[in-house]
């Protein structure tokens, strides 16, 4: 994976996570987004992963798309928007299914990592860490090697 910097240019995917990772039973959201440098336009895909019983354990959200707009005010240098939707099953006995609507925002630096939130459905998280998985991907390539 490419390091994630202000010179990209062209296409660049960013993977992430935001969440208090560690806490028991918090939602966590897993990212992976192709960002285009120039326009700022943003896809993808998303996870939301949270340790309770099935279906609410893994809620995968489809079509996300978004903005990238560069604040140039330090340290979060970019505010970024995402929206899409996901599909929530209802726990036993009930049947059936819905569709949720999702949306992101996220105040981050030029390496995707700060702060942010998002609503999926009735759940709402906010001011919760966003990080970068490009920096531990590096650091365990370059343990590797």
């Amino acid at each position: 994976m490419s390091a994630i910097t202000a010179d990209n240019i062209g296409l660049y995917l960013v993977s992430g996570v935001a969440g208090k990772e560690g806490m028991p039973g918090a939602p966590i959201l897993h990212f992976h987004l192709v960002v285009n440098a120039v326009t700022g336009a943003i896809t993808g895909q998303a996870v939301q992963t949270q340790a309770i019983a099935p279906p609410g354990d893994k809620i995968f959200i489809s079509n996300v798309k978004g903005v990238l707009h560069h604040t140039g005010i330090p340290p979060y240098t970019q505010v970024v928007s995402l929206e899409g939707s996901a599909v929530i099953s209802f726990p036993p006995p009930a049947i059936g299914s819905f569709l949720a609507p999702f949306d992101a925002h996220f105040a981050i630096d030029d390496q995707w990592n700060g702060i942010g939130g998002w609503t999926l459905g009735h759940t709402t998280v906010n001011n919760v860490p966003v990080r970068s998985l490009a920096e531990k991907a590096g650091k365990s390539q370059k343990a590797a090697s």
